[in-house]
C-alpha cells in the first residue's frame, strides 16, 4: 500500500509564505517570513529556542492565526478567503477540511491513552472522513507495519516507549492521507537511544516522496535527509540554503555562532 501522494501542479510550490507576520500580545514572534517549500521537498527549520520555528509551523494549518501576510498550501490560502485586497477568515468547519490534507507530529505524542495503537490511528478516518472500521482497521495495520510496529498494534500508550508512542503518531497523521507532513521537533522528548527509530521513519518518508517541513534540533539528519534548510532567528529567516552548504559554511555571524554550539 503506497504512502505516497499524487505530487502537486510543478509550478506551484507545496507551501509559500508571504512576508508572514504573527505576534503574542507585545511580542512579536514572527517578522516577514518569506519561503517556499515545493513538493516532494524535505524542509528543515532550525534555530535557537524562541526563533519562531513551532509559530510558523503552526501558522501553516492554522492553528495559529496570522496577524498578517500571506500562507498558501498547495496554491489555497490558508484559513482565509480574500475578496479584492481584504481577507476573511474562513469557517472553523472550511479549515478543518483544509487540515485534513495536512498531518501535524507534534512534540508530545498527545496519543488517546485509552486507545490501542491501532485505534488511536483508525480514530480519525473513522470519524472525521467516515471510512468504514473495518477498512481503517486494514489501512491502520498497513501503517503501523510500516513504522515497524506490526507486533504493537493492539497495545496501549502506556505500554509503548516514547519512540513507539511518536511512530504511532506519526501512522496516525499518515493515516489521513496528507499531502504535507510538519513535524515539530519530534524527537526533542524521546530518550538519546529512541530518536533513531523515529528517524528512520522519517527518512523512509523522505525516499517515499512525501513533502515534509521539520523543525529539528538533528543537524545530521538535516545534512543527511533535508533538501532544503532555514535558519531563523528572533523571527525572521536569517540564512537558508542547501543544508550541507549551510551546516558546514554558514555565512551570517548568527549562524555560525549557533552551529558552534550544536555541532
Amino acid at each position: 500500500m503506497s504512502l505516497t501522494k499524487e505530487p502537486t501542479r510543478p509550478t506551484e510550490p507545496m507551501v509559500r509564505a508571504e512576508r508572514v507576520h504573527k505576534s503574542f500580545g507585545p511580542v512579536r514572534v514572527l517578522r516577514g517570513i518569506d519561503l517556499e517549500v515545493r513538493a516532494g521537498e524535505v524542509f528543515c527549520l532550525v534555530g535557537p529556542s524562541g526563533s519562531g520555528k513551532s509559530t510558523f509551523l503552526r501558522c501553516i494549518n492554522h492553528l495559529e492565526k496570522i496577524d498578517a501576510g500571506r500562507l498558501y498550501v498547495d496554491g489555497r490560502l490558508v484559513g482565509y478567503r480574500q475578496r479584492g485586497d481584504t481577507l476573511y477568515e474562513m469557517r472553523e468547519r472550511e479549515v478543518a477540511e483544509q487540515r485534513r490534507d495536512i498531518g501535524m507530529v507534534f512534540q508530545r505524542f498527545n496519543l488517546f491513552p485509552h486507545m490501542t495503537a491501532a485505534e488511536n490511528v483508525m480514530e480519525a478516518p473513522v470519524q472525521v472522513k467516515g471510512v468504514r472500521r473495518a477498512q481503517a482497521r486494514e489501512r491502520a495495520e498497513a501503517l503501523l507495519a510500516r513504522v515497524g510496529l506490526a507486533d504493537r498494534m493492539d497495545n496501549y500508550p502506556a505500554q509503548l516507549s516514547g519512540g513507539q508512542q511518536q511512530r504511532v503518531a506519526i501512522a496516525r497523521a499518515l493515516a489521513m492521507d496528507p499531502k504535507l507532513m510538519l513535524f515539530d521537533e519530534p524527537t526533542s522528548a524521546l530518550d538519546p537511544e529512541l530518536v533513531g527509530e523515529v528517524l528512520d521513519v522519517m527518512r523512509g518518508l523522505a525516499e517515499d516522496g512525501m513533502t515534509m517541513i521539520v523543525v529539528t534540533h538533528e543537524m545530521g539528519f538535516a545534512r543527511e535527509v533535508g533538501d532544503s534548510l532555514v535558519f531563523m532567528d528572533d523571527g525572521a529567516v536569517v540564512e537558508s540554503g542547501h543544508p550541507r552548504e549551510v551546516l558546514n559554511d554558514p555565512k551570517h555571524p548568527r549562524t555560525r555562532a549557533f552551529l558552534s554550539k550544536v555541532l
